[in-house]
């Protein structure tokens, strides 16, 4: 069989536990949607709340706190919340793309610094990391044994690529704006393996995709992607993979409205963003930065996006009419959403606001 659009769009949201929000406890949901785009500190909660019912934030600090959840630059070179265990695979999967983000960059070549002096240094960060450091107490010690190799400094590439993750730092939401780091051990990999155990692992979370989709989750060579999906026992429909025994929900299965995350990982995980984008708003919500904002899922796709209401209120905004009925489950989930935000930050993301100007509202209502 060929999938539907929908078909397609349905298997994203029950694998990410979109259709309904599951009993279920705080690893086994992030392992469940594999992982978290954790840029914004806030995103990780409001992606679990989305996901998980009865989500208990307090469950995520703890589990930042233990180590068993962690902060890291992994995919894209962009920073994911995932299982400790999946950043031991992922971390090594990644590895050569990290390193080459940063030591064939022209700023580290302008750096009087060679590439095994680097990775030399680096063996110090790590043993002075073994307890939470923040970024001030790094680079001092970089300092002492290099001097200075000026602007964006050593510590940019280490950082990346040294296998260091974020520390939590209390906040609202576990980390604030100055982040500290923390060294953990990971068992060496071959680099082909841990290629394909995470390619299976995006499968189970995001599947049924194509190689493209897979080279737009990781950026990483699609050679490399064919070479890696060769290892691992698949079944493929098209040009679509998948792991074996997953079945794709039927295409009229009814989606819940839902608030996302910004940056929410199904808006990012697939060279078609049509999967969950109407292309008309791909621009809208994706901006030419980077930046994706909190949107609105209606029927499974994006209707919209919305933002906490000065008087501590959700503001939605629609890009095309809602029925009374979905407007109806749109402020029965911001009511909980307000009730996270209320707890913890009820002007979170505000930074963003200007992204909201000139944005084609249909409708504005503050829930």
């Amino acid at each position: 069989m060929t999938f539907t659009a929908r078909q397609l769009n349905r298997a994203t949201l029950d694998r990410q536990m979109l259709l309904e929000r599951e009993p279920a406890g705080l690893l086994t949901a992030v392992e469940k949607v594999v992982a978290i785009q954790a840029q914004e500190p806030a995103s990780p909660y409001i992606a679990l709340w989305n996901r998980i019912a009865g989500f208990d934030p307090a469950a995520l600090d703890e589990a930042f706190t233990s180590g068993t959840v962690r902060k890291a630059s992994l995919m894209r070179v962009t920073l994911h919340a995932v299982t400790a265990a999946d950043h031991e695979v992922f971390h090594h999967a990644m590895l050569p793309a990290l390193r080459a983000s940063r030591l064939y960059d022209k700023r580290f070549k302008g750096m009087d610094i060679t590439i095994e002096q680097a990775d030399a240094l680096l063996e110090h960060v790590l043993e002075f990391a073994a307890s939470p450091r923040q970024k001030a107490e790094i680079e001092e010690l970089l300092h002492s044994h290099t001097g200075d190799v000026g602007e964006p400094g050593v510590w940019w590439a280490l950082r990346t690529y040294g296998g260091l993750v974020h520390a939590p730092t209390g906040g609202p939401w576990s980390f604030g704006q100055r982040p500290s780091y923390q060294a953990v051990t990971t068992e060496p990999r071959e680099r082909m393996a841990a290629l394909a155990g995470m390619l299976r692992r995006y499968l189970t979370g995001f599947g049924p995709a194509t190689v493209l989709d897979m080279n737009q989750f990781t950026m990483l060579p699609r050679t490399s992607i064919r070479e890696a999906l060769a290892l691992l026992d698949l079944v493929k429909d098209g040009d679509h993979y998948d792991v074996p025994d997953r079945t794709v929900p039927d295409e009229d299965t009814a989606a819940p409205p839902r608030l996302m995350a910004m940056w929410d990982s199904t808006l990012l995980a697939y060279a078609d963003r049509s999967r969950m984008i109407p292309g008309q708003y791909r621009k809208l919500v994706i901006r030419n930065n980077g930046d994706t904002l909190p949107t609105l899922l209606v029927d499974g796709y994006v209707a919209g996006v919305w933002r906490p209401a000065e008087d501590g209120g959700i503001e939605v905004t629609s890009f095309h009419p809602l029925t009374e009925d979905q407007w109806a489950g749109v402020a029965e989930e911001a009511a909980a959403l307000r009730k996270l935000l209320g707890d913890r930050d009820p002007q979170v993301y505000r930074r963003y606001a200007r992204w909201w100007n000139g944005l084609p509202a249909h409708e504005v209502r503050v829930i």
